[in-house]
């Protein structure tokens, strides 16, 4: 009778082996001769917004960048074209220094689309090497998030 009282006390204990959490598959190595150095990425797309993005095969970011380069050149044309206009039929003061500030808006969006879009592939271009495989999971008795990041060492 005790042992059957020990073998149903084993029965009902709870277990506590842990079973350690899937590893990531291992990051595919990145070919060190097809990286782009972070100076031409910068170059590029400080040249023509999208060129350095659209070379580190971020497709979507170049063409967000390149579309607002055709928006904000378009917009500071018409800006200019208009200002011409206005000068030539020798509109009233007000109405010139209120194109002259919306060409000079325009102009200063378009500049600021250069150089951004060159620091953004300046950046990219320093983290071509960095895994992707970025995880997030409860924690364990769902006390929180963790995130994991696999790192490689050379």
């Amino acid at each position: 009778m005790v042992a059957a009282q020990v073998l149903a006390g084993a029965a009902w204990s709870q277990d506590t082996t842990t079973v350690p959490p899937p590893s990531p598959a291992p990051a595919a190595a990145v070919d060190s001769t097809r990286l782009i150095k972070p100076l031409p990425a910068f170059f590029h797309s400080a040249l023509i917004p999208g060129w350095g993005q659209a070379k580190l095969d971020r497709k979507l970011t170049g063409a967000l960048f390149m579309a607002w380069e055709g928006l904000t050149l378009g917009m500071t044309l018409k800006a200019a074209s208009e200002l011409r206009y206005l000068e030539r039929i020798e509109a009233d003061s007000a109405r010139l220094e209120q194109k002259r500030q919306e060409r000079q808006d325009w102009l200063v969006l378009l500049i600021f689309n250069h150089v951004f879009a060159g620091l953004e592939a300046y950046v990219s271009s320093h983290l071509q090497g960095f895994p992707s495989e970025v995880q997030i999971r409860v924690a364990p008795r769902g006390l929180g998030v963790q995130a994991v990041v696999p790192v490689r060492l050379p």
